[in-house]
């Protein structure tokens, strides 16, 4: 799974997040963080981008094009990107959105009890939560800005309730001292006191990227803004598109959405693995990507890396293993230097590669298509050598790929595990210009490896570090350091 987040959430103004049990007063962004961390634990990618174009493959499947000009591809997709609030024109109301300017008594209500709560009326549906914020504070006043006439009857028992009617046009909005709201100005000069404004604003759905494969939002019954319609297993009219959160319902609270996406994700589950069934398949989605990113033409130079060849001088050749081998620029060097080598990898398109280009050479690999989280991916206690140079294997819960990488080096053995630091890559970007390319995070990591590693008695780490990267290993590169992790597994 692939989420392409743009890094700008509906909640974004709000200093803290209500109404989420067991995370009451958190603030919107740690609660995105935790749940970006949940996601990439299970080998889930969270990349910062903007989807800005979606199309039909050939093969039915959907191309995502992000800002930058990276494509993702995918079986299905889900629209999750909320909705836009539109604000009226009054000066100053934008500065206090999301602070002292609320819009829902349910999200804010509480924290603004017993304030002086100035409601601006613009639509007629914005008399609805009138009598959830009059339940809030004996200091309502109703400002009739637009859209609705005093003589409303829904208006007249508001005011036979105790509410204050005011039936003029609002200006601006007036900060006190302390930089928090003080009053409302009415265009003709006139103030009202207030500690804490409610605006009703109209709201657009976030749809364009799927306009170029037929999406169309309707509009809402309210009339304050459009949404997406979807089926109820959340399927748009456009097969394979899915939609969830207050897109589809703009009266949806963080855990409304929340719980709206997981729905949603079930019945998309559903669908693929009945799509599975019916082709008697049982396919690999990372294994897909791979093939497909090896579908191409060549995308490594096929130099070996410079830190492996740096680092296993001095050792004898044995047996060895190398896991993501890709192209084979590894697998090949270490052959002509008389290693036994098994070249594993999780796409059958790269070790084809492999082959053809070891029987170019005249040499013997061995070719082994396996999934580096598979059970028994590979034989335990076989190898004198397990290098993993930048593999990109999805990190799992329960580490079954670290283990398994573990378990293959034979007593006496070393273990050599090299990525990148890419450390600079989790900066903030400007997702209006860029996109990343792959989420660093969502992989397993060297830590993970010293981990398993750290107070074990049939390992010794020898080398655990930071490294200028050697030149060599391809034409370009994102990064200019390595990670390096040598062990070597004790003899019994």
């Amino acid at each position: 799974m692939i989420v392409v987040d743009a890094g700008e959430p509906r909640n974004a103004p709000a200093a803290h997040m209500h109404s989420y049990l067991g995370h009451e007063g958190l603030p919107p962004s740690e609660l995105t963080g935790i749940g970006r961390e949940e996601v990439r634990s299970y080998g889930g990618e969270v990349i910062a981008g903007r989807a800005v174009e979606v199309t039909r493959a050939e093969d039915d499947r959907f191309r995502v094009g992000l800002v930058g000009g990276h494509t993702v591809i995918a079986r299905r997709v889900l629209a999750a990107t909320g909705l836009v609030d539109e604000l009226p024109d009054i000066d100053g109301l934008a500065d206090h959105w999301g602070g002292d300017v609320i819009h829902c008594p349910f999200c804010h209500g509480f924290e603004v009890r017993d304030r002086r709560i100035v409601q601006i009326v613009t639509h007629p549906r914005g008399l609805h939560p009138a009598g959830l914020f009059r339940q809030l504070t004996a200091r309502f006043t109703l400002v009739l800005h637009g859209g609705v006439e005093a003589d409303n009857p829904e208006v007249e028992r508001l005011g036979a309730a105790g509410v204050n009617i005011v039936d003029g046009r609002v200006r601006s909005i007036v900060a006190g001292d302390d930089g928090h709201v003080a009053a409302v100005e009415l265009s003709d000069g006139v103030r009202i006191d207030a500690g804490a404004v409610a605006i009703g604003p109209r709201f657009r759905v976030r749809a364009e990227p799927f306009a170029s494969v037929g999406l169309k939002p309707a509009e809402h019954p309210t009339g304050l803004g459009d949404f997406v319609e979807t089926d109820p297993t959340g399927e748009t009219a456009v097969p394979g598109l899915y939609a969830a959160g207050n897109g589809t319902d703009p009266s949806h609270q963080v855990l409304q959405a929340a719980a709206d996406g997981a729905r949603v994700g079930g019945m998309i589950s559903f669908s693929l693995a009945h799509d599975d069934i019916e082709a008697a398949a049982r396919p690999s989605a990372n294994e897909a990507d791979w093939d497909h990113r090896y579908g191409g033409d060549q995308m490594w130079s096929g130099n070996p890396n410079g830190t492996l060849v740096n680092q296993i001088g001095g050792l004898a050749a044995g047996r060895a293993l190398d896991v993501g081998a890709g192209e084979g620029g590894d697998a090949v060097w270490l052959a002509e230097q008389g290693w036994n080598v098994t070249a594993s990898d999780i796409s059958q398109r790269a070790l084809e590669r492999v082959a053809a280009e070891a029987q170019r050479r005249g040499l013997v690999i061995e070719c082994h298509h396996a999934d580096a989280n598979a059970l028994g991916a590979f034989d335990s206690g076989m190898y004198d050598l397990v290098s993993a140079q930048y593999a990109s294997i999805p990190r799992t819960p329960d580490g079954r790929a670290v283990r398994n990488l573990l378990n293959a080096v034979a007593p006496g053995g070393t273990l050599l595990i090299v990525s990148h630091d890419l450390e600079p890559m989790r900066s903030p970007i400007d997702t209006n210009e860029h996109s990343r390319p792959f989420d660093p995070d969502a992989y397993v990591r060297l830590d993970d490896f010293a981990a398993a590693l750290a107070d074990n008695s049939e390992w010794e780490i020898e080398a655990h570090e930071k490294r200028p990267r050697p030149p060599g290993a391809a034409s370009a590169s994102h990064h200019v350091d390595d990670l390096v992790l040598r062990a070597r597994r004790r003899a019994h």
